[in-house]
């Protein structure tokens, strides 16, 4: 159906060139050249890279669009293969370069027969940036990306290395968690290290403090709900025998539901101010809120698992599980019905089984044609 050479070269000229967030103007630039070439009209959206396509049937009918996030992560990539990253410190190593191959493998499809163009409504191409700053999706929303003409249905796809190429899982409902991020910055007294009866030591209290941390959902949530505090920044001291005078702590929040976070936010507040009556230090705590919590509608993801299971067979798709990572597109489903999928694309012969984030992350390729037959099949059947 599609020329899996032009659909893996695009990938892997992506992958090559990634690029941080908010800072995709070459993927931009790039995405816009081969909808030029598809004869399918796109436009950006200024200062701010994405871009989006637009594709119109020969009858009327509702607006499908087809997200795919353009981003890279400041990795630095291990791979020894001929496409790897170009660019010191970023890497494609959530896929999103393979996301972005595969709606334009979308786009070729549909574009080849728009000379008799059979079916009804309009499909819209998002190409978003920054999912990795889980603020892409919200910013382009802002843009009015969703309108004129008006969204009746979103649908994603994500790459799965917890998936063999050829699989498919997709969320029935609850799918990625909400995410909340926390500072902490504790004020001490710093002194010499061999006097520490001098000190209001921030470095002790802070040390307690992620210990205490981790019994917010151990000892505080119900054992059958879910939750996540992580402390994954801890900065305090410039030498061995001074006691800093500042401690800062960062983490991530994690949740299911608002009575779990309601919970872990104000145990959180607890725990910080009993550290200062402890520990004789002042803190601040920040709370900053991010990405809510990424749930399929039910009528599309059962709409996809069909799909899925007429593409590849039942035996190879699958309701997941919920997951505690954070996905943006949450702002789109949040507007509107829609549903993202995982595409399955590990190879445990060749080796290509490590997980997103990874500075050795890579997919089997198949996992692109395989993408583009899902999507195509799906954008067919919502506006046949």
């Amino acid at each position: 159906m599609i020329d899996t050479d032009w659909l893996s070269a695009v990938r892997r000229d992506f992958h090559s060139h990634p690029e941080l967030s908010f800072q995709e103007t070459r993927t931009t630039a790039r995405i816009l050249e081969i909808l030029g070439e598809l004869d399918i009209p796109a436009q950006g959206f200024g200062e701010i890279p994405g871009a989006v396509g637009l594709l119109k049937g020969s009858g009327r009918g509702p607006c499908l669009a087809l997200r795919a996030d353009i981003d890279a992560l400041p990795v630095t990539e291990r791979n020894d293969v001929p496409y790897r990253s170009q660019t010191p410190g970023v890497m494609h190593a959530c896929g999103h370069d393979a996301h972005t191959a595969i709606m334009l493998g979308v786009a070729k499809c549909l574009s080849d027969e728009m000379a008799v163009p059979d079916f009804n409504g309009t499909v819209k191409l998002i190409f978003q940036p920054a999912e990795e700053r889980e603020f892409g999706a919200k910013t382009l929303i802002e843009q009015g990306v969703l309108e004129n003409p008006r969204v009746d249905r979103i649908l994603a796809g994500h790459m799965g290395p917890g998936l063999d190429v050829g699989q498919i899982g997709i969320f029935k409902t609850r799918g990625y968690a909400a995410a909340d991020y926390f500072h902490i910055t504790i004020e001490g007294r710093g002194g010499h290290g061999g006097r520490p009866h001098q000190t209001r030591d921030p470095l002790v209290a802070g040390a307690h403090l992620v210990t205490a941390l981790q019994t917010i959902v151990s000892r505080n949530l119900n054992p059958v709900d879910s939750g996540v505090v992580s402390v994954g920044r801890f900065d305090a001291g410039k030498t061995r025998n001074v006691i800093p005078q500042t401690a800062r702590l960062e983490g991530t929040i994690r949740t299911h539901s608002e009575t779990s976070r309601d919970v872990i936010l104000k145990r959180l507040d607890e725990l910080v101010k009993g550290t200062e009556l402890s520990f004789g230090v002042h803190c601040r705590l920040e709370i900053i809120p991010d990405t809510p919590g990424c749930n399929n509608d039910e009528t599309v993801s059962t709409f996809l698992y069909d799909i899925a299971a007429d593409l590849l067979g039942k035996d190879n798709v699958s309701w997941l599980t919920p997951t505690m990572g954070a996905e943006d597109f949450a702002f789109f489903t949040q507007a509107r019905p829609g549903a993202i999928a995982r595409i399955g694309c590990r190879n445990k012969e060749t080796g290509i089984t490590f997980p997103l984030h990874s500075p050795y992350f890579d997919i089997d390729e198949r996992a692109l044609d395989i993408g583009v037959q899902f999507f195509y099949r799906a954008t067919k059947a919502y506006l046949g």
